[in-house]
């Protein structure tokens, strides 16, 4: 062990950033040495905040949005004060809600980092960890530009792996406009005007999507397809205190009972779903600890979709853009599976199963885009780091199918189920065993748990 204990963090977006940002916060230079592993230039935006297209609105209200839970309004105080958000006349809405672009929240956590960056208090690495082992009593890292690090402790807080190609169309993996990475900065790039697109997921992936090419001027037929083809839904036209009491279900199905009861009242009150659905939000991690795993397992595989388009609402103006879309018939959103697909002549065709339907229907696109979320189930595969940490037997898949296996204080489950004392998981790998980890004040109570964690075991190593 180092006399000063050497933090770690692989993955500079919004969790590690928050992690950094905190631990920092709470502890003195002397105490600890703070490293973030992020091949960004700029630490704070990760996946999710890096994007500069206009079309990607954050998707909550700025009022909403935080990185210090104690302060609700942080991120709307500071956006009250820049100058870049003001020269965006179409962020605000018309009940004067702002919904900035993402790329604005990105900036908001790397303005309060750059201090502690500037201070030495913490330390960006600019590249990639490529391996992580054990070596003497720490960590060894190996970077993507050919350094060696080490570290006594290591969080995981890696970015979220691409969307998995659906097996229909994993034979065509690199043809011209199969578009697996939705995330890459010239995505859209090579789609015309006039092409007819096929968009793989009707989730906030594929809303960005649609709302990006719509302000390239896309005006080509657009079907999204989805198993269960619900579209994302957007924000409540009036707040609403929640509705519902949650937390002593023991089985998905009598949680369902319970939130139609809510519903029901809600509907009685003359509200929408809205406030159920906050009220879900708000009390998930007591709903998810009383859940046995089964019954966890059991939600995920029945609810999971509508959940999501429900609890991950978009944006007023990328809202905006679907409805006038759909109104227009330039969008058609399917409840179908895909079952096959070829490609000739610049062309796509797809075989696909319409939802209770016997008979399969096949349409010719120009271009196929994957949006189907991040495929956090398969990152012990497509994560060349978290492959490794797989093979050497100190990380594994969670129970439930979210992420990685992750002790109720933050620390990684071995393959062998004993906890890993200096790995932390950072994020929303975590939430097989958190629950709802996925909305920016959800992810920014966990990573305050983490730092506070963190600044524990570094008051150990001092001793």
């Amino acid at each position: 062990m180092t006399p000063t204990p050497v933090v770690a963090i692989i993955g500079g977006g919004f969790s590690g950033t928050t992690i950094a940002y905190h631990l920092a916060n709470r502890t003195d230079q002397n105490q600890v040495e703070i490293l973030v592993i992020e091949p960004r230039e700029r630490l704070g935006g990760g996946l999710a905040y890096s994007t500069d297209d206009p079309a990607h609105r954050i998707n909550v209200p700025a009022a909403k949005m935080t990185m210090v839970s104690a302060e609700p309004a942080h991120f709307a105080q500071w956006l009250a004060r820049d100058a870049g958000n003001a020269k965006d006349h179409l962020a605000r809405t018309a009940k004067g809600d702002d919904f900035p672009q993402r790329s604005v929240f990105g900036r908001y956590v790397n303005d309060h980092i750059r201090p502690l960056l500037q201070s030495g208090r913490v330390n960006h690495i600019n590249s990639a960890a490529r391996g992580l082992a054990p070596a003497g009593g720490c960590y060894r890292i190996v970077l993507a530009d050919g350094r060696i690090l080490n570290a006594d402790i290591v969080v995981i807080a890696t970015t979220h792996p691409l969307p998995s190609v659906p097996a229909a169309l994993q034979p065509l993996a690199g043809t011209p406009h199969l578009i697996a990475d939705p995330y890459a900065a010239d995505a859209l790039d090579a789609i015309q005007s006039d092409h007819s697109v096929l968009v793989v997921g009707t989730g906030l992936t594929a809303a960005d999507i649609i709302a990006s090419l719509d302000r390239r001027g896309h005006h080509g037929p657009i079907t999204a397809l989805s198993r269960h083809g619900y579209r994302s839904r957007g924000h409540a036209e009036k707040a609403t205190d929640p509705i519902g009491r949650f937390g002593c279900d023991r089985t998905a199905r009598s949680l369902l009972r319970s939130a139609r009861i809510a519903l029901n009242q809600a509907q009685r009150e003359g509200a929408s779903w809205h406030p159920v659905l906050d009220a879900l939000r708000d009390q998930a991690p007591a709903i998810w600890d009383v859940l046995p795993v089964q019954e966890r397992r059991r939600l995920v595989r029945h609810l999971r979709s509508l959940w999501d388009v429900h609890r991950f609402r978009i944006a007023p103006q990328v809202e905006a853009v679907l409805d006038r879309q759909l109104h227009e018939r330039t969008l058609t959103i399917r409840a179908a599976s895909l079952q096959s697909a070829s490609y000739a002549e610049g062309q796509f065709k797809v075989d696909y199963r319409p939802r209770h339907a016997q008979t399969l229907e096949t349409g010719l696109f120009d271009a196929v885009i994957i949006t189907t979320g991040p495929a956090h189930t398969a990152i012990g595969r497509s994560n060349p780091l978290i492959a490794s940490l797989f093979e050497q037997g100190l990380l594994n898949s969670d129970p439930v199918g979210l992420g990685l296996h992750t002790a109720r204080t933050g620390q990684a489950i071995r393959a062998d189920g004993k906890t890993v004392e200096t790995l932390y998981i950072g994020g929303p790998l975590a939430r097989g065993t958190f629950g709802e980890l996925m909305g920016v004040p959800e992810v920014t109570r966990y990573a305050e748990f983490i730092a506070q964690s963190l600044e524990r075991q570094v008051a150990r190593w001092h001793g």
